[in-house]
């Protein structure tokens, strides 16, 4: 075979100069398989790259016969732009560089005939992948609302990235749907995707690994191609990637991972840190190059990291170092509870604000979402910019949108856009039909749509189901408006999620966001509980809603610690260090011991993200269900080697307040009670009431040009008269026989006796 051109002489950059010992060797070791064992902050990107450049300098092989997998298409990116800068134009020639799911499609395309499918197969997306299993469930008579779609597509999805076919279930996984029935309704998937012509995102690799061990021929043709196999962030690899990169690997054997085994936190996605723990078995000989030079954080905040994750019993072993200046000890901070950690994490960052810090350079870093909602609270008072990332902001997720469209239905029964977002939500087979009806008769009345609805519900514009329902539904906004007068806010909003059905919605969702969305709703509950009445909360959100959200300038970065990992702030505050919190109860409960290690490495890859400051925090108290709860330092804070860490604890407000008040009272926190007005005096008339005399409103917030109070009231036409004929769209031509108000009496010729709406009929003549 004709050797690979050498590139210009003038273009060879000077390697040995660019990298340390450890990342020489990484490069330079090119032959068999290589472990590059990289620690955080270790330039493994560096070595990587350099690497991959070295094997087409030195026409070891040619760029189309270099396999190199990455994560995400963000990495890939990255990669191609560093190589390109070492090689240039040369990168071009390398098709296989890119994430194991763009790489397994371009070689699908190949061998669809393979895999039953024809060349252009559609990837469906998740929305499309729903709606083919709801119809699946449907066609086998399972009850959705018992055996949920999403569910089942959780548990595909976990079974395709463990390589499984239905033919490989295990009765426990036979068993985790449908009392059994997981092979057959996922045998019936697979079946109905290739009669589309489709396949679902994890079905690009499991159908690749299937052809590699079906088609010897195949396999042995990519085996000979692939001369050299590079894989990053190989400690995030799931059974499937593992198995498909095996087999590619067998042949010639020359495959380099790079990975660190201290910073595999994604179990819940699939990934299975026993990969790159058991690489020397799974290729004898290998060789294992541990880069442990650190050039991100100070030799303070590494030692408190290494001593930390050295209490993990599955890890390889290795010990960070760097050269630079010793730095400050890893603070550790008690306060009293939540309100005060955002409240000193404000102060601290206000600070290192005054001392010229970028905010762009300062990283809040949480274990769950949900802890985000007290820091945002308080960076609104004090106009601290933030941004969150990895996700929505606290008031903008969607659980918390549908759990504040109740509350202002009941609080203002004249929005309809907030009536309009949970008046099927949770489903309750009130679809676009019923919708359209509502808008038809609000428009054609001046009525706001919930008034609408009540008024549909006692007619035969709707269904018998339809009536039934939104009656119910109504009947609910009555009932939850009379215990608004009497209820704390907070108490009213755990009774809206459990009598609408919102908890159990959730609770019969399965997927991995589920729990947190669960969590978010008990932390909005809990915010609720700083206010005297449902309105001024709600004037709170407002005001939160509408704060300036332009994107230019400095800000706070709030993330999680999973969405943290790869990326370095100069000062990271990590919150709530706290034992239920951090590590996580419901982790510890779902995994034990293998999660407990793993949440371990979840605070490791939080503590090296900081580069000259980390400051961890945990508070005395939290407030869980409206009830005060003593909560007692992470067993991580322990772990922590003394010499690298300064403790300290605040027990101002909180603690001044429990002291002033616990000899007259059990709740600490009584007065906040006892202080505030009487919500009565500050309520308006009932739910009934509103909806046939008028709308109890707040001046301030309602435009001018709504209508009046007054103007919500339905009003019967005068033009129509008893022996009347009209006609009516839904049910045809009639004569009217009797007329209450607004709603009429009318016998179709041939729909039989109805009773509608005056304002759904025209008369005929």
């Amino acid at each position: 075979m004709n050797q690979p051109p050498a590139l210009p002489d003038s273009a060879v950059p000077d390697w040995l100069q660019r990298l340390n010992p450890p990342q020489r060797e990484a490069v330079l070791t090119t032959e068999g398989p290589v472990l590059m064992l990289a620690g955080a902050g270790t330039g493994k990107t560096a070595a990587l790259t350099h690497r991959l450049a070295h094997l087409v300098r030195q026409r070891l092989a040619w760029p189309s016969e270099i396999l190199c997998v990455t994560f995400t298409n963000r990495a890939a990116r990255e990669m191609r732009h560093r190589v390109g800068q070492l090689i240039g134009d040369a990168v071009e020639g390398m098709p296989w560089l890119g994430t194991f799911h763009s790489i397994c499609a371009r070689m699908l395309r190949r061998h669809a005939e393979l895999a039953g499918l024809q060349s252009n197969f559609t990837i469906i997306d998740t929305d499309d992948q729903l709606r083919v299993l709801k119809a699946l469930v449907t066609e086998l008579g399972l009850d959705e609302k018992r055996w949920p779609a999403r569910q089942l597509a959780g548990l595909i999805d976990g079974w395709k990235n463990r390589g499984l076919n239905p033919a490989d279930l295990t009765p426990v996984d036979n068993e985790s749907y449908a009392n059994g029935r997981g092979q057959q309704v996922y045998e019936a998937y697979q079946a109905r995707l290739k009669a589309l012509n489709a396949c679902d995102f994890g079905d690009l690799m499991l159908h690749m690994l299937n052809v590699f061990r079906q088609h010897r021929d195949v396999l042995e043709q990519y085996q000979n191609r692939f001369k050299y196999i590079m894989v990053d962030e190989y400690q995030d690899t799931n059974a499937v990637q593992y198995l498909w990169l095996r087999l590619l690997a067998q042949n010639r054997k020359n495959i380099c991972v790079v990975g660190d085994d201290d910073q595999s936190i994604y179990s819940w996605r699939g990934a299975e840190v026993a990969n790159i723990l058991r690489f020397e078995k799974d290729f004898p000989g290998a060789k294992v190059i541990r880069l442990e030079q650190n050039y991100r954080s100070t030799p303070q905040i590494l030692a408190a990291a290494s001593g930390l994750i050295a209490s993990n019993s599955q890890r390889l072993g290795k010990t960070l170092w760097t050269e630079l200046n010793a730095g400050e000890k890893v603070r550790v901070i008690g306060v009293w509870d939540a309100p005060e950690e955002a409240r000193r994490v404000g102060e601290e960052i206000e600070r290192l604000e005054r001392e010229g810090a970028p905010l762009d350079e300062v990283a809040i870093l949480v274990r769950a979402q949900y802890q985000t909602r007290e820091f945002e609270d308080r960076f609104i008072q004090i106009g601290l910019n933030y941004r969150i990332v990895g996700g929505f902001r606290f008031y903008e997720r969607a659980e918390i949108r549908d759990a504040l469209a109740y509350l202002r239905v009941i609080a203002q029964p004249a929005d309809d856009l907030a009536f309009e977002r949970i008046y099927n939500q949770p489903k309750r087979g009130l679809g676009a039909k019923a919708l359209e009806t509502m808008y038809s008769h609000a428009r054609r009345t001046g009525m706001p749509l919930a008034a609408a609805a009540l008024d549909l519900a006692d007619s035969d514009e709707f269904t018998a189901r339809a009536r039934s329902t939104v009656a119910a539904l109504m009947q609910d906004f009555l009932r939850w408006r009379q215990m608004s007068e009497t209820v704390s806010p907070a108490e009213l909003l755990r009774t809206v999620l459990a009598e609408s059905g919102y908890d159990a919605m959730l609770k019969a969702d399965r997927s991995a966001e589920s729990a947190g969305r669960a969590d978010n709703l008990v932390e909005l509950a809990r915010a609720m509980e700083d206010y005297a009445t449902l309105s001024d909360f709600l004037e709170h959100v407002s005001l939160i809603m509408d704060n300036d959200r332009a994107d230019d300038g400095e800000k706070v970065t709030i993330m999680t610690m999973h969405a943290a990992k790869g990326l370095e702030f100069n000062y990271v505050f990590l919150p709530g260090w706290e034992e239920g919190v951090f590590p996580s109860q419901r982790a510890l409960d779902e995994g034990g011991l293998a999660s407990l290690e793993e949440e371990r490495r979840l605070a490791y890859v939080g503590i090296t993200r900081a580069r000259r400051r980390c400051t961890v925090l945990h508070a005395a108290n939290r407030r869980i269900y409206g009830q005060w709860t003593s909560s007692i330092p992470s067993r991580f804070i322990e772990e922590l080697p003394p010499e690298a860490i300064n403790q300290e604890t605040t027990l101002t407000g909180g603690a001044s307040l429990w002291r002033a008040n616990w000899s007259e009272q059990e709740d600490p926190f009584a007065h906040v009670a006892r202080d505030r007005p009487d919500r009565s005096s500050s309520r308006g008339p009932g739910w009934q009431r509103a909806l046939s005399t008028g709308y109890e409103t707040k001046p301030a917030r309602v435009p001018e040009t709504t209508r009046s109070a007054a103007s919500f009231a339905a009003k019967a036409r005068t033009d129509i008269t008893l022996g009347a004929q009209v006609f009516h769209d839904k049910f045809g031509e009639g004569t009217v026989t009797g007329q209450e108000g607004n709603k009429l009496t009318i016998q179709f010729e041939t729909a039989g006796e109805k009773r509608v709406i005056d304002s759904f009929v025209r008369l005929v003549g």
